[in-house]
């Protein structure tokens, strides 16, 4: 165990900051189910899907390339369905979305995994700042796209962080978005993924009964994500990270436990944190801020 593991202990389900992916699905039969993940070709993505296969699952992968999601396919032990989608190009998301529907395929449960974080500076692309585009407004338009794909019982979980907490005064700068008026590499990541946090709490009161969405912090790992991190951090996790990061088989399990462990099954509209409930900022619990950015985020979106 840990040591931050040893200090947090477990939740009331058993399941604590070191439970891996593999752990939380052991017993699981995921035979005849398909699971979509984005991101399936590295990191949190990769290990989701292995262990999903594992258990038999079907897994539509998705990556920036069909070549990358085969490639990733064919290292783990089951059925993967090779996607396109680069979440920055809203017409590759519209691409995937029909090629998926083309397909004919029944979705169990997305698993909106894939993102970039702290961009060392401000970035634009089809007018709107990257972090924003890629982790919120790409992932908006796949998951809406493809809401009549899920099974009667089908979930969505979209992948938030603890950074949601670094956000500007009001949570999501509304006024000026593509941050013209200053960018800060933490904030904007952060606006991004609260922004995917109150995505999964406005849809999870828009779905049908019986259909669920949750946002997860998969915990601090070190992976490709952090490739724009400050050299002095990726140090510290070099030679620390043993002690205070997560492996990647734990970053995974929140993801692979809201997404397919029964004790999920009616939980909707929260955000989890080392396969429990946790508790968010007071803007992540926001309603009206997330009725807002739903329907700014469908106003962008119709305009990209």
């Amino acid at each position: 165990m840990s040591l931050v593991g040893l200090f947090k202990g477990n939740g009331p389900n058993g399941f604590g900051y070191d439970t891996t992916a593999e752990q939380v699905t052991e017993g699981l039969d995921l035979s005849g189910q398909t699971i979509l993940i984005t991101g399936c070709n590295s990191g949190l993505g990769l290990e989701a899907m292995r262990v999903l296969t594992l258990r038999g699952a079907t897994v539509l992968g998705l990556a920036r390339t069909k070549e990358k999601a085969a490639e990733a396919g064919a290292t783990v032990p089951g059925t993967v369905v090779p996607y396109a989608c680069e979440l920055s190009e809203p017409e590759s998301v519209r691409a995937a979305v029909r090629a998926i529907l083309d397909d004919g395929h029944r979705i169990d449960a997305m698993i909106l995994n894939a993102g970039i974080m702290a961009l060392p500076k401000r970035t634009l692309k089809h007018g709107h700042e990257l972090q924003f585009l890629t982790n919120h407004l790409g992932h908006f338009i796949l998951a809406t796209g493809l809401l009549g794909q899920l099974t009667e019982k089908g979930r969505v979980v979209v992948l938030s962080s603890a950074a949601h907490t670094t956000t500007p005064r009001g949570g999501i700068r509304f006024d000026d978005l593509s941050l013209e008026q200053g960018y800060q590499a933490w904030t904007s990541y952060g606006q991004s993924k609260l922004a995917n946090l109150l995505f999964a709490r406005a849809l999870s009161k828009r779905l049908p009964a019986g259909q669920v969405a949750n946002a997860v912090h998969p915990g601090v790992i070190n992976t490709n994500l952090g490739r724009h991190m400050p050299g002095f951090a990726m140090a510290i996790f070099g030679t620390a990270g043993r002690l205070f990061l997560k492996t990647t088989p734990q970053g995974a399990a929140t993801e692979v436990w809201a997404a397919v462990h029964p004790d999920m099954a009616t939980v909707s509209g929260e955000y989890l944190a080392d396969c429990n409930i946790a508790r968010s900022s007071a803007h992540g619990r926001d309603d009206a801020l997330a009725e807002r950015l739903w329907t700014v985020t469908e106003e962008l979106v119709a305009a990209l």
